[in-house]
Order: structure tokens, then sequence, then C-alpha cells
């Protein structure tokens, strides 16, 4: 039977403990860790853009629709808003989203004279700001959307005037 001396034995345990340091140093074990969370604020960013480019979306459609329906009632010269205000304070108020509905501009305009056939355009006009909890923080701006419909006067209007609303 061979004795170890001391010296070697400790020298084995030192070499073998420091060699499980350096594995464990160099391996990949937690880099996955790491990586995704270098990765995850930007793919949340990422996420959060489509998100809010299909609101703008959403809104833009909207407004579209407003228009139109709103250019509609202009050319047959109804105002079904007549009770509560103007014909422009009524399209803002048939908006489905609270921020068309408080910060929307309607406008409707002659572009000739008030005839029968004359075209008529009814314009929704909207400010958005992108990623509205960093947009403000960081005070930047947004977009200004607009959408407009153009119809031709089939009466001459009597109940609702040109101009903007906002």
């Amino acid at each position: 039977m061979k004795q170890v001396d001391s010296g070697q034995r400790h020298h084995r345990t030192r070499s073998t403990y420091l060699s499980s340091v350096l594995s464990f140093a160099v391996g990949n074990r937690g880099a996955a860790v790491v990586e995704f969370a270098v990765l995850a604020p930007v793919l949340l960013l990422i996420l959060l853009g489509i998100l809010d480019f299909g609101r703008a979306m959403n809104y833009k459609n909207d407004a579209t629709h407003l228009a139109s329906e709103g250019a509609r009632f202009a050319i047959v010269n109804r105002n079904p808003g007549v009770g509560s205000g103007t014909l422009q304070e009524w399209i803002r108020s048939q908006a489905d989203t609270e921020e068309l509905k408080n910060e929307a501009q309607v406008c409707i305009d002659f572009p000739g004279t008030l005839q029968v056939g004359q075209p008529v355009t009814v314009t929704v006009k909207f400010g958005f700001t992108w990623l509205n909890f960093i947009g403000h923080a960081l005070g930047t701006g947004g977009s200004n959307f607009s959408s407009s419909s153009t119809m031709r006067l089939e009466q001459t209007p009597s109940n609702y005037a040109s101009g903007c609303t906002t």
C-alpha cells in the first residue's frame, strides 16, 4: 500500500476545488438568463409598438367612418344632433374612443357654392401619441392623422353650417 503524504492530498483537494470553480465560470450555465435580461426590454418595446400601431390604425379607421357618416348626413341636409348642438359636435360624439370624442377636430367645408350637386367635404383630424407611457415621459411628439370624405350635395344645407369644431 502506497502512502500519500499530506501535501499531495492538500494539493489534490485544492486543484479539484479550483477546477470546479473554473468549470462553473467557463460553463454556459446562467448565460441564458443574462441574455434574456438584455433582450427582454427590446422585445417588450417591439411588442408594445405593434399593439400601439394597431391602436393607431383603429383610431384612423374610426375617423374615416366618422367622416363618411358625417358627409352622408351633410349631403341629405340632416343634423341628427339638432337638440344637442352642431353636426360637427354630433359627429365627434359618435366616436368609439374617448380620445377622439374629446380631442378630434371635425370640419365641414363647401369648396363651391351651396347648390345641389356641389361637393361637401367632412374632415376629421386628431393627434396620436405613440407609446403613451413613454411619449409623455420623454416629451416626444406624436403623429397627426386626418380622414376626409367628399360627397355631392343632394339638398341645399339648412340644418347645419360649415366650419370646424374641436
